[in-house]
């Protein structure tokens, strides 16, 4: 069983409903309400790990985006 991961969820408007992005594995999904939305992110995630060979969790995770704070 693989542990599980602190993720990112970023959630945008677009259009009639919301677009939710998880930027560390680049899996994205949608969804009428930010609850939806988020949701389905979820579940997107949850499929990819049953699916997706340690290789690729890693490869992902290598490629995550550098993040940084800042003020303007």
């Amino acid at each position: 069983m693989r542990q599980p991961h602190r993720m990112t969820a970023i959630i945008e408007r677009e259009g009639d409903g919301f677009v939710s992005l998880c930027p560390e594995f680049d899996i994205a999904s949608q969804g009428v309400t930010i609850g939806e939305a988020r949701a389905n992110l979820v579940e997107a995630l949850a499929l990819f790990f049953e699916t997706a060979d340690e290789a690729e969790v890693t490869r992902r995770l290598r490629n995550r985006l550098s993040r940084s704070l800042f003020e303007a």
